[in-house]
């Protein structure tokens, strides 16, 4: 178990890493940056509220921090103890472990804030297919309809919560060593339903090898995840990053990209004209 977790893990997670850079330099190279369409309108429409971006951020924050604390514990000896020493590495690992443990928790609290404003915009729709099978306008010329949440956007929102959970999960066992029998649940769970032969009887060491080597795979394919969505919502696309600081954004780049919902938000603007009365 621990040449596993300290033999092929760096460098799996290396890989993946930089494998996602690399294909989105080449994309990027290629592709360029998402420009609207129609040029911005100059007008805009409110996308996200404030609580809906200050959860979006506590959990983007908070997991940036986890990610950059945790990739130390896997490149730090290799990397950063040549560079800055072993006096600096030491307290810089130690400090790292600390806001680690505790960060942890506001980025627990931020994930069920998120589950619960924007689960219900994420639920799969027909239109979904439509727009995976479009390849989300890059076939079929031009941008396929969709309400608040793409499909794209649909896929990243179930793997931060699938895997953010997950993670929690695994890191709750890691704080609170010998005190859980997760995998060993988790295993017995998927034999009764999958007919598989997972080892159920594990002892408390090989409990936390486990949890110590799922939750690092968890992290880094999350990361891999976050990067290519940090990289949509940033220099990709245009207009797109206005949405998470304003909370507004242009009216041509709301229709291109969530033309459904647009006309959701202006029937609903139009009922509640009407429903005002006359003075």
């Amino acid at each position: 178990m621990a040449t596993n977790r300290n033999g092929p893990l760096p460098m799996y997670s290396a890989w993946a890493i930089l494998g996602i850079l690399f294909l989105l330099s080449i994309f990027f190279a290629f592709r360029g940056r998402m420009k609207i369409a129609h040029g911005p309108s100059g007008k805009t429409i409110t996308r996200f509220t404030l609580l809906e971006r200050g959860s979006h951020w506590l959990l983007a924050s908070s997991f940036i921090i986890l990610a950059l604390s945790g990739l130390n514990l896997i490149f730090g000896k290799t990397l950063l103890l040549p560079i800055i020493g072993a006096s600096a590495f030491s307290g810089l690992t130690i400090f790292g472990k600390f806001v680690h443990n505790y960060v942890g928790f506001a980025f627990m609290i931020a994930l069920v804030l998120v589950a619960v404003l924007w689960i219900i915009h994420n639920i799969p729709n027909r239109h979904d297919i439509v727009w995976l099978l479009r390849g989300g306008g890059m076939l079929g010329g031009g941008h396929p309809p969709a309400k608040k949440f793409n499909a794209g956007q649909k896929i990243i929102f179930w793997v931060v919560i699938i895997c953010g959970a997950s993670l929690s999960m695994s890191g709750w066992a890691l704080l609170n060593p010998f005190t859980t029998t997760m995998m060993a649940d988790t295993a017995a769970l998927s034999n009764s339903i999958l007919g598989t032969e997972f080892a159920t009887n594990l002892g408390p060491i090989q409990e936390q090898q486990l949890q110590t080597l799922w939750h690092s795979i968890m992290a880094v394919f999350m990361i891999v995840v976050i990067i290519a969505h940090i990289y949509i919502g940033s220099i990709g696309m245009e207009g797109a990053l206005d949405a998470m600081t304003t909370g507004e954004v242009d009216q041509n780049w709301a229709k291109e990209h969530h033309s459904l919902w647009v006309e959701e938000v202006n029937e609903a603007g139009q009922a509640n004209t009407k429903a005002e009365p006359a003075e």
